[in-house]
C-alpha cells in the first residue's frame, strides 16, 4: 500500500528531476521541466508485476505515453512488431525470461526489424544474466539495459547499467541514494569485510502490505529514526561500496551449516551451453541437512541433444562455484515454467525435486 504523494514523488523525481521529492507541490516546476512529450514506453511483462508497472507510471509521471500489447501472454514478434511501428523507446521485461527469447528471434531475423528507436530496456525482479544482456545489446549497440535491484515493496535499492561499449557484473548494482547493508544489530556492514547483511532502503516507500500487519512489521523498521523497507534481500558490500547481491533469505539453501543462495547456483548452471534455465533448491538430506539440487531445462535443438550428463555439468561448474555450493543432483524437466512474470515457483519445484528422487531410491 503506497501513499498517493510518496508514489508521485518517488517517480516523478525519477523521471523528470530530483526537486519533485521535496518541497510542496510546485506546477510552474513542472511547467520549467516538462517543455515537450516524454520518452514511449511499453511494458513487455504483466502491469501487476512491479517491473511493469512503476517503469510505465515513470513514464506517464515524464509527459510520455504507454503502449501496451494485445496479446495475452508473451509474443517476441508482437513485442518486436510493436517497438518498430510505435517507435518505443523504452521497455520492461524480467531478465532471462524474456532477454533469451528476444534475442534468439533476433539471432533468426537480423534484418527483420527497425529497433533504432529503442534506448533503454528496464529489468528488475530476478537476476539478469551479465552474457544475456550482451547477447541482446550486439543487436541493439546504442541501447542501454538498466537492470534495477528493486521490488514492489522495495524501490531504489540499486541498479547497474550495461551497454554494447561496457559489461557489469551479475548481480553487482550500484547502491541506491537511501540504501544501506544491516546486520542482525541493524549496524551496517563494513565494505570489503565479506559480512553478510539484509538490504534496507529508506527515502519514499510503501506504508505497508494490505491487511497483513505482521508482515509490514517485519519488513517495514525503523532504524536511527529512520523508516526503513527490508525485504529480505542479502548482499555484501564490495570494498568500492556496491551491492554485490547474494539472493532472497527465504529461499537461502542450508547444506553442511553452510548457507548457498540459489541464484548463485542458477546463475552458474545457466552457463553450460545445453542449459536454458535453471532452479536450485534444498532436498531434506539426513548428511547435509538439506542437499542442493538443480531442476534445469534443456535445449534439445542444441549440437550434442540427448540426456544431459551430469558428470559433465559438474565438470563445468567447479571452476565457478565452491564444491559445497555444487548440486549433489540434476533433473530435467521439460520447462521451469515459470509465471508470466518471470517468477519462479521455488515450493513447486522444490516439491518436484523431493517426489522424483524419492522416487528413485
Amino acid at each position: 500500500m503506497w501513499r498517493q504523494d510518496d508514489l508521485v514523488r518517488a517517480l516523478a523525481g525519477s523521471a523528470i528531476d530530483g526537486r519533485y521529492r521535496d518541497g510542496e507541490a510546485d506546477l510552474a516546476l513542472t511547467r520549467e521541466l516538462v517543455t515537450a512529450p516524454g520518452m514511449t514506453g511499453l511494458p513487455a511483462c504483466p502491469l501487476m508485476h512491479g517491473t511493469g508497472c512503476m517503469t510505465q507510471l515513470i513514464v506517464l509521471t515524464g509527459g510520455g505515453c504507454v503502449v501496451t500489447l494485445e496479446g495475452r501472454s508473451f509474443d517476441v514478434e508482437e513485442t518486436l512488431d510493436t517497438i518498430e511501428r510505435e517507435g518505443v523507446n523504452l521497455i520492461a521485461i524480467v531478465g532471462d525470461a524474456f532477454a533469451k527469447p528476444i534475442t534468439r528471434a533476433l539471432e533468426a531475423a537480423p534484418e527483420r526489424w527497425d529497433l533504432s528507436s529503442l534506448a533503454a530496456i528496464t529489468s528488475s525482479g530476478v537476476m539478469f544474466s551479465e552474457p544475456v544482456k550482451q547477447g541482446l545489446l550486439k543487436f541493439l549497440p546504442g541501447a542501454l539495459i538498466i537492470d534495477a535491484f528493486s521490488s514492489s515493496e522495495a524501490l531504489g535499492m540499486g541498479q547497474s547499467i550495461s551497454s554494447a561499449a561496457g559489461a557489469s557484473t551479475t548481480a553487482k548494482f550500484s547502491i541506491g541514494e537511501h540504501t544501506r547493508v544491516i546486520d542482525e544489530m541493524n549496524q551496517d556492514v563494513v565494505p570489503g569485510s565479506g559480512q553478510r547483511g539484509r538490504v534496507a532502503v529508506g527515502g519514499f516507500q510503501p506504508v505497508g502490505y494490505y491487511k497483513d500487519p505482521d508482515k509490514s512489521a517485519a519488513t517495514f523498521v525503523t532504524i536511527d529514526g529512520q523508516r526503513y523497507s527490508v525485504p529480505g534481500d542479502w548482499a555484501e558490500v564490495d570494498a568500492e561500496g556496491g551491492i554485490v547481491l547474494l539472493g532472497r533469505g527465504s529461499v537461502c539453501i542450508n547444506t553442511g551449516g553452510e548457507k548457498v543462495f540459489p541464484e548463485e547456483v542458477e546463475e552458474a548452471l545457466k552457463t553450460y551451453p545445453r542449459i536454458t534455465d535453471a532452479v536450485a533448491v534444498g532436498v531434506p538430506d539426513d548428511k547435509f541437512g538439506e542437499a542442493i539440487t538443480a531442476v534445469v531445462e534443456i535445449d534439445d535443438t542444441a549440437d550434442g541433444s540427448g540426456d544431459l550428463d551430469p558428470a559433465d555439468v559438474l565438470a563445468h561448474l567447479r571452476g565457478k562455484l565452491a564444491s559445497y555450493k555444487l548440486p549433489k543432483s540434476i533433473l530435467t524437466v521439460p520447462t521451469i515454467g515459470r509465471a508470466p512474470n518471470g517468477k519462479v515457483d521455488y515450493r513447486r519445484l522444490k516439491q518436484y525435486a523431493i517426489d522424483t528422487l524419492g522416487a528413485k531410491r
